[in-house]
């Protein structure tokens, strides 16, 4: 049975990761807290990283954790680099040392959101904020050592845990009667139970000689449900589907633009990405954002 160590287990995603990795081996989960096979891994911290995978001996580590607070880490560029940018590159070598493989998960902000269409992953990153410019450093670095991996650029992710744009639309409606949401910025909404699943599909077709499999198919792809809209149609339809709406205070939603909603950290106008390569090598039929938004909120 294939060692799977998973880092981040109480994220967005690495919280679905634990349940669609399961049945493709034995699962070691890890965090910030000790976990329940009594180890903890910090990401800040490179020895603890290799504490970490050196005790597990994992074939194959899944790493979903990262510094997510993309304001926040525009002051703090140290914390933010260090787990998004150098931890990446200590696991990938700790991973080759052992023979493992690596699952990374990256970002649509690493590129400027200059362009009209989808980008590829041919497509030059160009980050304009500090969490963009890590997450770029983290991808690089998994590269630079040349262990068989994937790196899984996602957008906008989403759950009903953690804290997220669709949790803080669900508050705000029941709190206030007018809600104004940015509109000039555009980007695929992607349910991180997606992003779970789909890493569960691709990773069951390489089971009998996993890290043939990945050295094969080693690369970068772009993994997000398909369509897009802005955060104001994001948050239109949140409201539209939602099947306790009939509890909101709020009345009216407006559209506004990004200047009149300034934050620390600039974002992409538009960061939506193709995700053709990942449904033409492994298969992967991926859903509409609309359609998964519909099976969250229970419309």
């Amino acid at each position: 049975m294939t060692r799977i160590l998973l880092t981040g287990s109480t994220g967005q995603v690495g919280w679905e990761l634990q349940r669609t990795l399961m049945t493709l081996g034995e699962v070691i989960s890890v965090g910030r807290e000790i976990s329940s096979c009594g180890l903890r891994i910090d990401l800040s911290q490179p020895n603890t990283i290799r504490h970490v995978i050196r005790e597990v001996q994992p074939e194959l580590i899944v790493n979903p954790a990262a510094y997510t607070a993309v304001d926040k880490a525009e002051s703090e560029p140290e914390l933010a680099m260090a787990v998004n940018g150098t931890a990446p590159g200590v696991i990938a070598e700790e991973a080759k040392l052992l023979g493992a493989g690596v699952i990374h998960y990256s970002t649509d902000y690493i590129f400027n959101g200059h362009q009209a269409t989808p980008y590829t992953e041919q497509d030059e990153p160009c980050p304009q904020n500090i969490y963009g410019k890590t997450k770029l450093a983290g991808e690089k670095a998994i590269q630079a050592v040349g262990v068989p991996h994937l790196i899984l650029r996602t957008s906008w992710v989403y759950s009903l845990r953690g804290k997220n744009f669709l949790l803080t639309m669900l508050k705000l409606a029941r709190e206030r009667e007018e809600l104004r949401v940015v509109d000039d910025q555009v980007g695929a909404p992607t349910w991180s139970r997606m992003i779970a699943e789909s890493t569960a599909q691709i990773v069951s077709q390489g089971t009998q000689d996993l890290i043939g499999f990945l050295s094969r198919k080693n690369g970068i792809y772009h993994l997000t449900a398909t369509g897009q809209t802005s955060w104001y149609g994001f948050a239109k339809a949140i409201f539209e589907y939602d099947s306790q709406r009939n509890e909101y205070k709020l009345e009216k939603v407006v559209a506004i633009p990004s200047e009149q909603y300034p934050t620390p950290a600039k974002r992409p106008a538009y960061s939506s990405l193709d995700t053709e390569k990942i449904s033409r090598v492994f298969g992967l039929v991926l859903p509409n954002w609309q359609r998964n938004l519909e099976l969250v909120l229970g419309s």
